[in-house]
């Protein structure tokens, strides 16, 4: 074990903390369903116990998944982004999920919100522009704040709007609202907010568009991602 392996202090091995934040994130389980399955497997944990450890390995999965995909994406020459917002309610309150999608269907980054104003869309763009650069295309809906926010960085001419150009976003949201159903909803800003972020990580990193491609091809980018999973924070 070397002095900056994130596992260090933990009794378990690696390999079921990976494999019990993966079942968690990215299938719509609930912390008890992994209980049972890990169960199965011979592997006797709580199920506070799978809570504690996506709490503090999934941020940190994650944040190795998108430092190792956004140097790629940044030199796509003709990129081009979906952004959409949906209602999202936590304890009764309505709140706002942003989300980015590149023209591949790979979400850039979810962004949680009290409103859906100018001032949220600026911070959204903002925040996208500052880890992945400029796309060349954004499209969007009809909401006003999109074009205001695109004014202020100076990409109004770069917006695009159609009824049917932002479909891509709008499906983007479907691995969401699956896996927020199976959690009942959530109750604060903030997990949500850490939840999707580690979410967009894990589905981006698994999905290999398996409707597109042929078996063999699938299977074998499939077996890379797994492998590739089993290697995160293994340095």
């Amino acid at each position: 074990m070397t002095k900056n392996n994130p596992f260090r202090y933990f009794k378990t091995s690696p390999e079921i903390i990976r494999l019990a934040v993966m079942l968690y994130v990215r299938f719509p389980l609930s912390l008890r369903n992994v209980e049972d399955l890990l169960h199965e497997r011979g592997i006797d944990i709580s199920h506070e116990t799978i809570r504690f450890w996506w709490n503090r390995f999934g941020p940190l999965f994650a944040a190795e998944i998108r430092r190792n995909r956004v140097r790629r994406m940044r030199s796509y020459s003709n990129w081009q982004w979906h952004l959409d917002e949906v209602f999202v309610k936590i304890n009764g309150e309505l709140h706002y999920l942003w989300r980015a999608v590149d023209h591949e269907g790979e979400v850039l980054e979810t962004f949680v919100t009290k409103r859906r104003d100018r001032k949220a869309a600026l911070e959204f763009l903002r925040k996208i522009m500052k880890r992945y650069g400029k796309p060349s295309i954004i499209v969007t809906d009809k909401l006003r704040s999109y074009g205001a926010a695109m004014k202020v960085v100076g990409n109004a001419g770069k917006q695009e709007t159609g009824r049917w150009k932002n479909n891509r976003a709008e499906n983007s949201h479907l691995p969401f609202r699956r896996r927020e159903r199976a959690m009942l909803r959530f109750r604060r800003m903030r997990s949500l907010q850490k939840f999707v972020s580690v979410h967009s990580s894990v589905y981006n990193h698994f999905n290999k568009e398996r409707s597109l491609t042929k078996r063999n091809y699938f299977k074998l980018s499939r077996t890379a991602a797994l492998a590739e999973w089993r290697q995160l924070c293994s340095a």
